[in-house]
């Protein structure tokens, strides 16, 4: 199976190498020559436009960083959808609007291909071995031709049903992470300010109910100061800005979403786009003027799980269809 990958960010190229490491054939293409450089001297192979690693390849991978920019790449000129044809599957594995995914996969469709998004969530790390989570939305028979490239890139797979159910569920999680995010910082706060260890803070939070994939990942970099978490905070303003639309949409009331926008929003104010998106949580720190640091904490984070084969988790009595 010929794969072609368009997007070699913090994620896409993690991801893009656990394909290499398994044997993939490969075609990449980015804006980042240095990247594609790196990948080029480790198995892959690049060429001159979209519309050509379309032609070349089974399936086409998208991984960009908004819905405007997957846009563009998919329907320039030379871009994705002028070279695919029948039985060839688009996967999107950006954090997406499901309408905008909805849109662009008539268009596929309408070339005789099939249009799967496929986001992916767990942080960089994991992506790095190949144990991420990935989300799937599209045609059951389109997601069952693409299982082993699933299952090289990922470790739990889902299929959540039609096309754009995927990237709905993608935006739901990324917005618990943020809320997670922001809690994670005033609890921090709250135990430096009464006098606690922050060591002693992490653990008690670690072992508790106030437990969270985000405590255990973000709240490590953050005690460290580096605040690496390979995600940066105008992504994390587009993900919980996508979130706060679908609640619009809806007519739900959200409460906590708006204010989560707008404390990010600060953040991106004060740190500028390409800060980490930890770094919301220096917020707090300046206007307290306290630093939340403890020692013995890592300055980015590793994956310490054994890269394995992914699997398919199913979903309980579940009613996903086509």
């Amino acid at each position: 199976m010929k794969v072609g990958f368009i997007g070699l960010g913090h994620v896409g190229a993690k991801l893009a190498g656990s394909l290499l490491r398994n044997g993939f054939d490969l075609t990449v293409r980015d804006i980042d020559q240095a990247v594609v450089d790196d990948l080029l001297t480790r198995g892959a192979s690049t060429v001159e436009s979209g519309k050509v690693l379309a032609e070349k390849c089974d399936v086409v991978i998208t991984c960009l960083p908004s819905p405007k920019i997957s846009a563009s790449v998919m329907e320039e000129d030379e871009g994705v959808i002028a070279g695919l044809s029948e039985g060839k599957v688009w996967m999107e594995m950006s954090s997406s609007d499901a309408d905008e995914v909805k849109r662009l996969g008539q268009l596929v469709r309408a070339k005789g291909a099939e249009a799967l998004d496929s986001p992916v969530s767990g942080g960089c790390h994991r992506a790095a071995t190949g144990n991420i989570a990935i989300l799937v939305g599209g045609k059951r028979s389109a997601f069952d031709r693409v299982m082993p490239i699933l299952k090289i890139v990922g470790r739990q797979i889902l299929h959540t049903g039609p096309l754009g159910t995927a990237s709905i569920m993608k935006v739901a999680t990324n917005y618990l992470a943020g809320v997670q995010l922001l809690s994670t910082g005033e609890a921090f706060m709250v135990a430096k300010k009464a006098g606690i260890d922050l060591s002693v803070a992490y653990e008690a939070i670690r072992i508790s109910s106030g437990n969270s994939f985000v405590h255990e990942t973000e709240g490590q970099v953050i005690l460290n100061g580096s605040y690496n978490i390979n995600f940066t905070l105008d992504h994390e303003v587009k993900d919980l800005v996508l979130f706060d639309e679908l609640g619009k949409k809806y007519d739900i009331p959200l409460e906590l979403s708006p204010l989560c926008v707008a404390i990010m929003k600060d953040g991106l104010k004060r740190y500028g786009p390409r800060a980490w998106s930890s770094m919301v949580v220096k917020r707090l720190e300046d206007d307290c003027a306290v630093d939340l640091r403890a020692p013995g904490f890592p300055e980015y984070l590793v994956d310490s799980e054994p890269e394995v084969m992914g699997i398919e988790v199913i979903a309980r009595e579940s009613s996903a269809q086509d």
